[in-house]
């Protein structure tokens, strides 16, 4: 994230696929390694942004499915978390895996084991919206004021620190979403 240029976050992905690769040769039956190897390939084809990132997603798919067996609960779902975004974002067949459905589950999963997660709510909420279902949208933004005090509290440090202000800036987008949608009405 704090790379500059799409050059210099390639070359801190492909360290961190590297890595990635050398622990899993030594321990395959680890989630994490599976999990971050599929989201550090997935930072490498944001980069590309072109047919050779199609190719990519194949293999995203596969590392999280492989964390997905081991572990579904780890990093707060990350497996489903990731999977619904990946099907949510891919482009659909022929060309690629995006899939409505097959998003919706992995992220409705997602909540479903870790629904104090601002993360996995967040990612459901913005689905919604993006699929016209403001119903639902606000269901997770009612859910998601009600877990945000308590998620301030225990996610808190270095390692949530610049969470927060990208959760607040998608919370407040999706609210005004909601309301446009709404006629100002809410």
């Amino acid at each position: 994230d704090l790379a500059t240029n799409d050059t210099k976050k390639a070359e801190i992905a492909e360290q961190a696929i590297a890595a990635c690769r050398q622990s899993i040769a030594l321990d395959s039956n680890s989630a994490p390694p599976h999990l971050y190897l599929g989201m550090t390939i997935g930072q490498v084809a944001d980069t590309k942004r072109n047919l050779s990132a199609l190719k990519m997603v194949k293999e995203m798919e596969r590392e999280f499915n492989m964390a997905l067996e081991l572990d579904e609960h780890f990093s707060f779902a990350g497996p489903h978390r990731n999977l619904g975004l990946l099907y949510s974002q891919a482009p659909g067949w022929p060309i690629s895996i995006g899939s409505h459905s097959k998003a919706r589950k992995h992220l409705e999963r997602a909540v479903e084991l870790a629904p104090d997660s601002p993360e996995n709510r967040l990612n459901l909420m913005e689905a919604y919206l993006k699929w016209g279902d403001r119903k639902e949208a606000q269901r997770e933004i009612k859910a998601l004021e009600t877990l945000w005090p308590t998620a301030r509290v225990k996610l808190t440090g270095e390692e949530w620190a610049s969470n927060w202000p990208d959760w607040e800036r998608r919370l407040e987008r999706a609210r005004k979403k909601i309301r446009a949608t709404a006629g100002g009405r809410n």
